[in-house]
């Protein structure tokens, strides 16, 4: 028993140290900042049969991010622009692209080819290369934070503004058509929103990595979940567990953020698959 109470309060002291510490309140209040979108975004990607759009636009956007350092702009800005370019024209092209899942993997190796060498020119490749494709979010700077904070917010503006006619044009398209609904226009718009979830969740787990904090919460919201509004909850509470979870884990083992961010993804997603075969389930 003193042995358990000596862990317990070894571990209320250790939390203690590790919010006082200016960097790490600065991570975990971006991990809430994006995981609060990432989730819902991704799971109407889940719901829509669009998750690989997510991981295609994080691949677009390691270019722009590499092309902006190549010029002395901030990586997230030029992140942001290509990754709404490139979601603006998956949006209008949509229905074309379907199917041509070779030539969309082609474009995708490029860009990630292009980014490697921009940042072959930048002098200092090698750290700013782990930064994109891996995340680093213990250095979040202020100015950063107050941007994710304000994407982040602008995504769950325009995901609330879309949200119905989204769901119905989701589940059934031709009765969204017939009311009236855009689906290309409202197509697009989703895809902006993803452009821009994409973004922020790159400044937290990297391009490469973006799959595991937006696609697995989603993913999982929609095995646990009985309808939408709950399993965009669910959703949310998830990638925002993750996320804290992620840090608090690297804090105490100094293994890397992302690596734990997406163990614990898988994990959930793996968990809720165990318990949507059992009998009598949902």
């Amino acid at each position: 028993m003193p042995t358990a109470m000596n862990t317990k309060m070894a571990t209320i002291m250790g939390m203690t140290i590790m919010l006082e510490l200016d960097f790490m309140r600065s991570a975990f209040m971006a991990a809430a900042a994006v995981a609060l979108i990432a989730g819902p975004v991704g799971y109407f990607l889940v719901l829509r049969g669009q998750t690989f759009a997510g991981h295609a636009l994080a691949h677009v956007g390691f270019t722009g991010a590499t092309g902006a350092v190549l010029l002395g702009l901030p990586p997230l800005a030029g992140l942001m622009a290509l990754t709404v370019v490139a979601g603006l024209g998956m949006g209008l092209f949509g229905a074309r692209l379907a199917n041509r899942d070779i030539a969309i993997g082609m474009v995708l190796a490029l860009s990630l080819g292009f980014g490697l060498l921009f940042l072959h020119y930048f002098k200092s490749s090698a750290t700013q290369a782990s930064a994109l494709l891996f995340g680093n979010i213990l250095a979040i700077t202020a100015q950063t934070l107050s941007v994710l904070v304000v994407i982040s917010a602008l995504c769950l503006a325009l995901l609330l503004a879309i949200s119905r006619p989204l769901l119905l044009a989701s589940l059934q398209p031709d009765l969204a058509e017939a009311k009236g609904v855009s689906l290309a226009g409202l197509s697009t718009l989703f895809m902006v929103v993803v452009a821009l979830a994409t973004a922020a969740t790159s400044q937290i787990v990297g391009v490469l990595l973006v799959f595991a904090l937006m696609v697995g919460p989603g993913a999982t919201a929609l095995r646990l979940s009985t309808s939408v509004m709950a399993g965009l909850f669910v959703a949310a509470g998830l990638a925002l567990v993750e996320a804290w979870a992620g840090l608090a884990l690297a804090y105490f083992t100094d293994w890397p953020v992302s690596f734990w961010i997406t163990a614990l993804a898988v994990a959930f997603y793996a968990t809720s698959a165990v318990l949507a075969r059992r009998p009598g389930h949902g």
